[in-house]
């Protein structure tokens, strides 16, 4: 039986306690999933770890916007189209408005995630970009066997969020790594269970499942996924508002209802034994 460990950005900076964009639970699910990775070290053929992977400068990160006073937006704001038309915000190159304002555009009319100003997260060279650290020495134990685990990088383009590591929000056609990740996608399908993890389960986790179980060549291989419960958490909603926590819902429903099993880690392990 072929077994598959996916697991989306599992990194300081949303995994530890101190990280930039710490996901609240995150350092518990990164010890839970370790000790799946030690205990099925011998089971698991292949282990993919997707890695966030930003520039300081990007469309997701304050330094990119700001008001008419000249201020940054403070993490966590969001920002429509229709605050840049009205001047509530602009971007901070003048050159960068009318590429920016076309983003946020495709985004509202896709229907994805409202425009979400983050902490500056997993800059590259960065401490918060690495793996968390205790599931990095169980990925290490487990290439002792003379494998490699598979790093997929994503979010490098400073155009476009990338929450998925199978596409980006808004894909640039310039840019071959803001789109489809077929070779992912095939690569899972050799796959007879893909075990799913990872931070943060309403934004990155989600969307890459999401965007995995509609690329599938055969919409039957849903049935292979199994979403590990316990090893991933969501980043909270803004104050006063559902939108992470309700697409989360909606979407995870119907990934159950096309054939998406969930486990905890423990739970795959008994079945598993």
């Amino acid at each position: 039986m072929n077994i598959q460990l996916l697991v989306i950005d599992p990194q300081n900076d949303f995994c530890n306690p101190n990280g930039s964009l710490y996901v609240p639970g995150a350092e518990e699910d990164m010890k839970r999933l370790a000790g799946l990775v030690t205990r099925l070290r011998d089971k698991l053929d292949d282990i993919h770890i997707t890695l966030d992977s930003h520039r300081k400068v990007d469309i997701s990160h304050p330094v990119w916007w700001k008001d008419s006073s000249g201020k940054h937006p403070a993490p966590f704001t969001i920002i429509t189209a229709a605050d840049l038309k009205a001047g509530r915000w602009t971007t901070t190159m003048p050159s960068f408005y009318k590429r920016s304002l076309l983003y946020l555009q495709s985004l509202e009319t896709a229907n994805r995630y409202p425009h979400t100003i983050w902490p500056e997260h997993c800059l590259i060279g960065d401490e918060g970009h690495n793996v968390s650290p205790i599931l990095a020495a169980a990925v290490h134990d487990w290439e002792e066997r003379f494998a490699q685990a598979d790093f997929v990088t994503k979010g490098s383009n400073p155009w476009t969020e990338h929450f998925s590591a199978v596409r980006a929000e808004v894909p640039d056609p310039e840019d071959p790594s803001t789109q489809i990740n077929t070779a992912l996608i095939e690569t899972l399908e050799e796959a007879d269970i893909i075990l799913l993890a990872g931070e943060a389960e309403t934004h990155c986790v989600l969307n890459t499942v999401m965007d995995v179980a509609s690329g599938f060549s055969n919409a039957n291989y849903v049935e292979k996924m199994i979403w590990l419960t316990d090893a991933s958490s969501p980043v909270p909603d803004p104050p006063g508002l559902t939108i992470f926590s309700d697409k989360l819902k909606t979407e995870f429903a119907a990934l159950t209802s096309k054939g998406m099993k969930t486990a905890s880690t423990m739970d795959f392990l008994r079945q598993a034994a």
